[in-house]
């Protein structure tokens, strides 16, 4: 049974800043202009950016319904144990705990050492040692106290909406380019389930929150509401900031330009535009960094307090007079640090796309589940609009595994290896 002794330390305010900060990453600034190109015009990229929300947002509501039925830490991991058996999600707490959110942590320290080279030259060796006291200085603090940690994600949300909004007021109110300029043929892209595809994994992370339950007041009731005024707050960001895009740039510069976030600050605020937004990125990655890293020890800490790993009496520890999961936060920076080092961070979070959606699939399908299987307890909050809401929410999940396998086959099925590989751990744990 799983035994959750982590202090009730995380408020609301923290939760919804985790929701938001795992969302808005680097995407919202890099995105536009592929989404543009696929979509074939601005008004089919605004609406490829909001059935891409729908789609979340329906993946989230169903989600909420079984994190507000299980409300215990452990998120997705914890989730399919209940609904679909232990090995499945152990499959999925064993990528997640030695590949995935390692990688993806890397890769995020990685990103933020990258864009400080805008501000301060380094070489390849210089910018890993930058990464690496970045994580250092967030796990430091997430040891210290999860309260630091939550102090943390809630600065950097608010600091990565500050140049966002900024852009947002300015740029709607501005005339820096004629509105005819966003009037032209239509793009020759990959189409517009493509620029759905594309937002898609702009929308990804809000799902980590749940791996904190445990550490919730009333996770019954908060995590159902974090979760959905979230990912709608998200929505509304993105389609505004694409807006403000398309009026202040012209078509042709955002399809062309790899960075048309900076481009919009520049052409609004001058030159002193792409420090703005460059530095509004590296608080944006920085804060996703602090969320991952935050979010991720929870899953193998709550594997190791139900003896589901190797060495489970130590990731399930807590320490003694902090009382936060400090093994799990060190053994998963660790990881981080050798992925950075060997420079895999990128090809394993690849490698694991295909396979994560499949589990992230079966979340959302899992609510249908759970109702056949749970009686309704009055007062627990319930995904509306039922069965058509989670319906909505698999076929994104399904559009997405779809796209990956024919767009990468040797990929998805390493990617699929290196789960199975977690099997024979698996027996051989239940075996002792």
């Amino acid at each position: 049974m799983q035994n959750d002794s982590l202090k009730k330390s995380i408020t609301t305010i923290e939760a919804m800043a985790i929701v938001v900060g795992m969302i808005i990453g680097s995407g919202i600034f890099l995105k536009p202009g592929i989404v543009l190109t696929n979509a074939g015009s601005p008004f089919m990229s605004i609406v490829a950016w909001v059935a891409g929300g729908i789609i979340t947002l329906a993946a989230a509501l169903s989600v909420a319904e079984i994190a507000a039925a299980i409300p215990k830490s452990g998120g997705l991991y914890t989730y399919l144990s209940n609904t679909y058996g232990n090995l499945t999600g152990f499959l999925l707490g064993w990528v997640q705990t030695i590949v995935s959110y390692p990688a993806s942590v890397g890769a995020l320290a990685i990103a933020f050492a990258t864009y400080s080279g805008f501000f301060v030259s380094l070489n390849p060796m210089q910018e890993k040692l930058l990464a690496v006291a970045a994580l250092l200085f967030i796990l430091i603090m997430n040891i210290i106290s999860t309260k630091f940690g939550g102090i943390i994600q809630v600065l950097a949300t608010v600091g990565k909406l500050i140049p966002i909004v900024a852009i947002i007021l300015f740029g709607l109110l501005s005339d820096v380019a004629p509105v005819s300029s966003s009037i032209q043929a239509p793009l020759a892209g990959a189409g517009f389930g493509a620029a759905i595809l594309g937002t898609l994994w702009a929308y990804d992370g809000w799902i980590s929150v749940t791996n904190m339950a445990g550490e919730l007041n009333n996770p019954s009731k908060t995590l159902p509401r974090v979760i959905t005024f979230g990912v709608i707050f998200v929505i509304i960001v993105y389609a505004a900031f694409n807006l403000t895009i398309f009026h202040v740039l012209p078509v042709e510069t955002i399809a062309t330009s790899a960075i048309p976030g900076s481009d919009a600050a520049e052409a609004i605020f001058g030159k002193s535009g792409g420090v703005f937004i460059t530095a509004g990125i590296m608080i944006s990655v920085f804060g996703a960094l602090n969320g991952y890293l935050m979010t991720a020890a929870r899953v193998p800490y709550v594997m190791g307090q139900e003896k589901k790993l190797p060495f489970s009496g130590f990731l399930g520890k807590i320490h003694p007079k902090l009382g936060t999961p400090a093994n799990a936060l060190i053994v998963e920076s660790l990881l981080s640090v050798v992925y950075i080092f060997t420079g895999t961070f990128n090809t394993l979070t690849d490698l694991l796309i295909f396979v994560l959606w499949i589990f992230f699939t079966m979340g959302v399908f899992a609510v249908f589940i759970l109702r056949k299987n749970t009686p309704y307890e009055k007062g627990n909050y319930r995904v509306p609009l039922y069965p058509l809401t989670p319906i909505v929410g698999v076929i994104g999940g399904v559009y997405i595994l779809g796209s990956t396998l024919l767009n990468d086959p040797i990929r998805s099925c390493i990617g699929i290896g290196i789960t199975l590989l977690g099997i024979p751990v698996y027996y051989f744990i239940q075996k002792r």
